[in-house]
């Protein structure tokens, strides 16, 4: 930025034969001369006046995915945002336009999670006593919070970007746009509502989608229980099964084993008591072969339909349509447990297909979820009501010993799923949810991915393309308040559904003109129904945020209410470029949206970062203060320094980069000091050769 904006200007007098070439100093300051740069760009209006000169040059599209401006920007986001601004300012000087809007991503977890800690909200109890309304003037009010932080950040590392003309989801015009969006959606039979066991945040009061849940896994200690489940024909013999979350044991409803696997009755020569359990797991219970006598030994599949004595009394009731017996499938396997899975179908995806395979549950019975939005036992766990499900594990754990089912407790380091936002461990959990199709059109995910030409190509082919083949239904809405409302009228019954795609439609469907699209005001407003059913009143929930980033490409034109053409002639965007976290966030939710809307990828070039960890190679914590403040590294060095570092190293090909203040330094040092010097060594002999 700076030695090239000095070179430039002195080369040009260099070209005039009378000019005079100015004498340059024996030292440079490279940050005081960028502000000068910055400054001469700022007075002339520079990046205005490129986009004015190149207007009517062929057109080269960019997207900028939305950060939220809660926080303030780090390196990550200098990383990004400078390989965007080399990339675009390449293509306007290789003769294309090239647009480059400043977008904020505003809705969404984030912005609650700040309010809720602020304000001491727990749950949506204190949502509802304090209105909507007022919740969501609160999230209003810290949206751009530190909007002024990026845009100076932003701009003194010498990226050139529109903030003035930027977009906002909050806006109402890209709110209309994401009911465009899912308009198209519902009308091709891709969104469907549905009990599912999710992901689920309890700080957050909501479910996550799949990708969301594998962004922030840690190693932690949880407790690991054996417990006994004597049969019914024979009590002194007892299944055992092993589990991580003895919070889920309230909710027991079988047990499953492997049918083809081989299973072993043995006696415990300690206690005298007789268990079953799979052969190849015995190690899990006994350190050697003389603590233990095999009585018998059979397939999984003799133990199918035999009884058991349950846990607790709770839901003593379900045994009237088949629960507590023993069910087969070939999910569990003898790498660990005990061969015997205990059956808990609200809290486990597996336990909840198998439980309905055979009939114990119902798709459309009321859920057996004895656990609150915030995460707290209901009051049909009398036992443990109101105990929150990770505290109440030492309470399961002591009563459940005292019961005589408790075989052994100790503790297990395993790789568990966070909260992103809250950085809270999260449950796994049914919720209602609206989801859409995904799994139908995993081959054209996958051939339009084959069409984006990746930086680098083995991000395409192994971790986003082994993700895209995965790839599950995508669950779209939260259980929340502040974000665009999902556009769905339903009658009571939910027989009937109206679903709404403009602001238009909505005041001809219920006769009042709108002016904005939250919850506040919006909620209220109901449709006549056309069959009798009286009046249909909206969903509740509002749309997953990054929903609403994957709509980016068409919300922030207003597609298709305005720049219709604009839009379709340039369509795909010619590049994007994000961190490799993306892989399963907005480079994902971008290719959903726009192969189930035009059977097309949404970009034709992508460049994917690494992660910019701390010089120890841990993740930059604010807590632990180990990293230098960006600020101060630019006003030591200058930006100058800061981008040559960042993209001349291995994090610009998806590898992690340890950020060392020493490497900045060594790019004044090694580059920017020898070329100065060899400049000045030039213009010394021009002026020696003028006299």
């Amino acid at each position: 930025m700076t030695l090239a904006c000095i070179i430039s200007r002195v080369s040009s007098r260099l070209h005039s034969r009378d000019a005079m070439v100015e004498p340059v100093p024996e030292s440079i300051n490279f940050p005081s001369e960028e502000e000068k740069i910055q400054q001469f760009w700022k007075e002339r209006d520079c990046f205005q006046e490129c986009l004015k000169q190149s207007k009517n040059r062929p057109r080269y599209t960019f997207y900028d995915g939305p950060p939220f401006a809660t926080g303030l920007p780090h390196y990550g986001h200098i990383l990004a945002g400078t390989i965007k601004d080399i990339v675009t300012r390449f293509a306007h000087q290789s003769g294309f336009h090239v647009d480059r809007r400043f977008g904020w991503d505003c809705h969404g977890l984030p912005v609650e999670y700040e309010i809720d800690k602020t304000l001491g909200i727990k749950g949506p109890e204190d949502v509802a006593k304090m209105g909507i309304a007022e919740y969501n003037k609160q999230c209003r009010s810290i949206v751009m919070r530190y909007s002024h932080e990026w845009e100076t950040s932003v701009s003194r590392m010498g990226r050139w970007i529109d903030f003035k003309n930027d977009y906002k989801t909050l806006y109402p015009w890209f709110m209309e746009t994401v009911w465009w969006v899912f308009k198209q959606l519902y009308d091709k039979g891709f969104v469907y509502q549905g009990v599912k066991v999710m992901p689920y945040s309890t700080a957050c009061n909501t479910p996550l989608s799949n990708f969301e849940a594998h962004q922030n896994y840690k190693d932690v200690q949880d407790p690991s229980v054996i417990v006994n489940f004597p049969l019914v024909e024979s009590e002194n013999v007892s299944l055992i099964a092993w589990t991580t979350t003895p919070w889920t044991l309230p909710s027991n409803l079988a047990l499953c084993v492997n049918p083809e696997l081989l299973y072993v009755q043995v006696k415990d020569n300690a206690t005298e008591r007789t268990y079953i359990m799979m052969e190849a797991r015995l190690g899990a219970l006994f350190k050697s072969e003389s603590e233990y006598s095999v009585l018998d030994k059979f397939p999984g599949e003799v133990l199918k339909g035999k009884k058991y004595k349950p846990l607790f009394h709770y839901f003593s009731k379900c045994a009237e349509k088949g629960a507590f017996q023993v069910v087969t499938d070939n999910y569990v396997k003898e790498e660990e447990g005990t061969g015997v899975v205990h059956q808990a179908p609200y809290f486990g995806a597996d336990d909840y297909r198998v439980c309905t395979e055979y009939n114990i549950i119902q798709r459309d019975q009321a859920p057996i979820c004895p656990v609150d939005a915030s995460g707290c036992f209901t009051s049909e766990v009398t036992d443990f009501a109101g105990q929150y499900v990770k505290d109440a594990d030492k309470n399961i754990i002591k009563l459940l010993k005292e019961k005589g089912r408790l075989v052994n407790a100790s503790t297990s380091k395993h790789s568990y799923p966070f909260c992103w936002r809250s950085d809270t461990p999260l449950i796994y959990k049914a919720v209602p949810s609206w989801f859409v199709r995904v799994e139908h059109m995993v081959e054209k995910l996958l051939e339009c991915n084959g069409k984006c030409y990746w930086v680098p190509e083995f991000v395409r082919e192994k971790r986003f393309g082994n993700w895209l083949r995965d790839a599950r239904d995508w669950a779209i809405s939260r259980n929340r308040y502040w974000g665009t409302p999902i556009p769905l009228w339903v009658s009571d019954d939910f027989e009937e559904v109206v679903c709404v795609g403009s602001m238009a439609e909505l005041e001809e469907l219920t006769g009042v003109k709108v002016t904005d699209l939250h919850r506040e005001s919006i909620d209220s407003l109901t449709i006549p129904s056309r069959c009798g059913k009286g009046v249909l009143r909206r969903v509740t929930e509002v749309f997953d945020c990054w929903f609403e980033s994957g709509s980016m490409p068409y919300a922030q034109v207003h597609y298709p209410f305005e720049n219709k053409k604009e839009f379709e002639d340039t369509f795909p965007a010619d590049f994007i470029a994000e961190g490799i976290d993306q892989t399963r966030g907005w480079f994902y939710t971008l290719l959903v949206l726009s192969t189930a809307l035009f059977g097309k990828p949404p970009f034709k070039n992508v460049i994917v970062n690494g992660l910019v960890l701390a010089g120890d190679g841990q993740k930059m914590s604010k807590r632990k203060k180990n990293y230098p403040d960006p600020g101060l590294i630019v006003q030591s060095y200058g930006a100058d320094a800061l981008r040559l570092y960042l993209i001349n190293s291995p994090v610009v090909r998806a590898e992690n980069l340890r950020f060392k203040e020493e490497g900045v330094r060594d790019v004044l040092k090694d580059v920017f000091l020898p070329w100065y010097n060899a400049y000045r060594f030039l213009v010394q002999n021009v002026q020696r050769l003028q006299k």
